[in-house]
């Protein structure tokens, strides 16, 4: 029974288990979502200090100060970053202080060096003072028990620098899953030989395999399951050890397309096969001895495609992330299309920004075996299930791929990503 995009997507993230986590060192976490909470074990930074490089003093004794009637300092002392002071200021006395340094006792305001004039041993103060000028106050970035990070935050650089900061060199991050990729088919031969007549290269075990290495997983390529059911249960027995298999081809109606049955022959469970979306429409889903199994297409954009719906936010939600979707956007299509009813499809097309407003056009012809459509794609043009026909300078929804990349969504001016969401 075909089913529709929705409940596909329903009874596949239903299914997905987030993974348990893994200590790792800060630099591999960065990406990845942390599993714990992360409070401040002192305040940070832990003394008042000078954000600029300068004259620590007492604001009192700058009142009224100008460049035209300065105020005469005595210099205490000069203090480096990462040195202590050593003489508390008191009246009509200044520090000399370098950015970072931690501010002496009795000064309650730092003045620029650039508003002053030295002299051997005073400084010539050109500008009033007021409490707590250039002064990084101690816990202005964190005080001691603070929750820094919480549990489930996605680790990015500036979080990644935060726990450098507090003196965390490892956090505990979700585990990234090992993803088993199996190509099927008597048609296909490895990358490195020449294809014969009627062979081709086995291209999709490679596009799996980048599609999930970057959304965080481990791909482990398996190879070719040639087109006998003895063989494809074996590679399927021997994939358990992963924790998802994705396997391409085999899942059509021809009398060689093997997989859904091997799927049910060796007692596991098939909860569907055949979605209402083109290109994708074949793909079975289920479980071989408790490890997830995606029976994909065999043509290439269809793999693609069918990854981009379905296996993504899996491996997404299996790692702990929440925002799990592409980014939508509205666009205007450049051109008229056509269009099967009761089929969602997924245009390949490249959205640029012209004129003010973001355009759409079709990256050529959409044969789901043209893997050129999907290469030069920055976007996948949403047409719903009863629409037949869109109008040239018509309104559509574009899912975008996350491809920063020349030519990729990242370089559309002005694009403001929303919340990702389904389609």
């Amino acid at each position: 029974m075909v089913i529709s995009l929705e409940e596909a997507r329903r009874i596949v993230l239903e299914a997905c288990r987030p993974l348990g986590l893994e200590k790792v060192d800060i630099l591999a976490a960065c990406g990845r979502v942390i599993g714990e909470d992360v409070y401040s074990p002192r305040d940070i930074p832990a003394r008042a200090n000078s954000a600029k490089d300068g004259y620590a003093l007492r604001s009192a004794d700058v009142q009224g100060a100008s460049a035209s009637r300065p105020v005469e300092l005595k210099v205490t002392e000069t203090i480096a970053a990462g040195k202590l002071p050593r003489i508390r200021i008191g009246k009509g006395q200044a520090a000399r202080i370098m950015t970072g340094a931690v501010v002496p006792e009795g000064a309650d305001a730092v003045v620029c060096r650039e508003d002053t004039k030295e002299t051997a041993k005073t400084v010539l103060v050109g500008i009033t003072a007021s409490p707590g000028l250039e002064i990084r106050p101690a816990g202005e970035d964190l005080t001691k028990g603070d929750l820094a990070i919480k549990a489930g935050a996605v680790l990015r650089p500036g979080q990644i620098g935060l726990l450098a900061s507090m003196g965390k060199s490892f956090v505990y991050v979700h585990q990234r899953p090992r993803v088993a990729i199996l190509a099927t088919g008597d048609e296909l031969v490895e990358i490195d030989d020449e294809p014969p007549a009627g062979k081709i290269v086995n291209s999709n075990s490679y596009s799996l395999a980048a599609l999930v290495g970057a959304c965080g997983g481990i791909p482990v390529m398996l190879g070719i399951g040639r087109d006998r059911k003895a063989e494809l249960a074996r590679f399927f027995r021997q994939a358990g050890r992963a924790d998802i298999i994705l396997s391409s081809g085999g899942v059509s109606v021809g009398d060689f397309d093997f997989v859904k049955d091997v799927m049910r022959d060796i007692g596991n469970e098939m909860h569907f096969w055949q979605v209402a979306m083109r290109p994708g429409k074949p793909l079975a889903f289920g479980s071989v001895g408790g490890v997830p199994l995606f029976g994909l297409p065999g043509n290439p954009v269809s793999v693609m495609v069918s990854f981009e719906q379905f296996v993504r936010p899996f491996l997404l939600k299996m790692q702990g992330y929440t925002n799990i979707f592409r980014p939508m956007m509205k666009v205007i299509n450049a051109r008229s299309i056509k269009k099967q009813v009761g089929l969602k499809h997924f245009l390949r097309a490249v959205v640029s920004y012209e004129k003010g407003r973001y355009v759409a056009r079709l990256t050529g012809e959409q044969g789901s075996g043209i893997l050129k459509s999907m290469a030069t794609a920055n976007a996948l043009m949403v047409i719903p299930e009863q629409k037949a026909y869109v109008k040239k300078g018509e309104e559509v929804v574009v899912q975008l791929l996350d491809d920063f990349t020349t030519g990729g969504s990242a370089n559309l001016p002005g694009l403001v990503f929303g919340q990702a969401a389904e389609v």
